[in-house]
């Protein structure tokens, strides 16, 4: 009796939207405690960014206002979690009866579809013009169990694809290029004060306007690993033992890399724009892009970060950045420029299963821009 219910129209119904959705357009279901016979799904990355399916009997206009009322409640709550400012929403009803006489789409934003067959899909504007394959999609040669069978193992097989992707993304691969680079900063801090001569280092070495524009451009990178105390020093490699095992994991050694450095450059192209001459040294700038590095991965991956971004990343973003304004003696500007640095270069390289390539080739244009615009305020602008 079981089965029989299963493979009733509906039921099938559901199943073949449930298998377009999850496999076709990488749709995620979403588990919300005391929603029954409905399923909500989500995908961030579309422009109908959650799709609900509604099993559930709607039999007048008052049910539906209050299906309307939990849904917006429910959105908010989504939005709120995932920094979403704007969020389409389709609401698909399986089951609703003719007494619903009040106009089903009065908000653009809660797109409500009655579909009592599949020969409504190729009729409805919204499906027409968000999910134009949908209808095409759901022709099956299988019937009865054999489609069930099918459709099941589907989901199931790409439910487990994507949690292989999820699971390569965030495993501990190694932070070679993050222990690497500490020990560079270690060494070039520790060598010179055993030999002696450590100040003269700084001298011609450190991140100086008026030097690198008479062309000394080497002091752009090697600026980057000198520090001016201990616990400067200390500071530093703490939070790029961090924050950098973090990036290297998440993007690869090689988008590492060219985070770390690009974020460097432009955080020492402003401390020559607006330091007005003064030297300055750290490592600080090429930690704070990847700072912006982390906050753009994250924003991808919000779903499964939880309030990570919001509780932990942001607030350690905003929190040294209010240091620098506040304390003396910090190159606040260089900071800056590194955080914008490496989330636009980290735009640019994009983040793996997430962004597209249309973001990316935005991401290299805006930071090629960006890296123009620095080197011209360093150059020329405040030469």
């Amino acid at each position: 009796m079981n089965t029989d219910i299963m493979l009733d129209d509906k039921n099938i119904l559901t199943m073949k939207l449930l298998h377009y959705f999850i496999t076709e357009k990488n749709y995620n279901p979403i588990i919300l405690q005391g929603v029954e016979n409905e399923i909500w799904l989500e995908n961030l990355n579309e422009d109908c960014k959650v799709v609900r399916i509604v099993s559930n009997y709607i039999h007048n206009d008052e049910q539906f206002s209050f299906d309307v009322f939990k849904t917006k409640r429910i959105i908010r709550k989504i939005k709120k979690k995932t920094f979403s400012l704007h969020m389409n929403v389709m609401s698909i009803f399986l089951d609703m009866g003719d007494n619903v006489t009040s106009e089903i789409n009065e908000d653009p934003k809660l797109m409500a579809i009655k579909i009592k067959d599949e020969g409504d899909i190729a009729d409805n504007d919204f499906i027409k013009k968000l999910f134009p394959d949908l209808g095409e999609k759901m022709e099956y040669n299988e019937n009865g169990f054999e489609l069930f069978a099918k459709i099941t193992s589907d989901i199931n097989r790409h439910n487990r694809e994507d949690a292989e992707k999820i699971e390569n993304v965030f495993k501990n691969k190694g932070s070679y290029i993050t222990y690497f680079l500490i020990a560079l900063n270690i060494i070039f801090y520790l060598v010179p004060n055993i030999l002696g001569g450590y100040n003269g280092i700084i001298t011609d070495f450190c991140i100086h306007g008026p030097s690198i524009r008479a062309g000394q451009y080497y002091r752009l990178i090697t600026g980057i690993f000198l520090h001016a105390s201990i616990l400067h020093l200390f500071f530093n490699c703490y939070a790029l033992y961090v924050i950098g095992s973090q990036i290297e994991n998440f993007l690869g050694r090689v988008k590492y890399s060219i985070i770390y450095f690009f974020s460097g450059l432009i955080g020492a192209l402003f401390s020559m724009a607006f330091g007005h001459g003064v030297a300055s040294i750290g490592a600080s700038g090429a930690i704070f892009g990847l700072m912006g590095a982390l906050l753009y991965f994250g924003y991808y991956y919000r779903v499964y970060l939880g309030n990570v971004v919001k509780t932990q990343i942001l607030p350690l973003i905003l929190l040294n950045l209010g240091l620098g304004f506040m304390l003396p003696g910090i190159d606040n500007f260089a900071h800056i420029g590194g955080l914008i640095g490496g989330t636009m270069i980290t735009m640019a390289l994009g983040v793996r299963d997430k962004s597209s390539t249309f973001e990316r080739v935005n991401g290299w244009i805006i930071a090629t821009i960006f890296t123009l615009f620095a080197f011209y305020i360093a150059f020329v602008y405040t030469a």
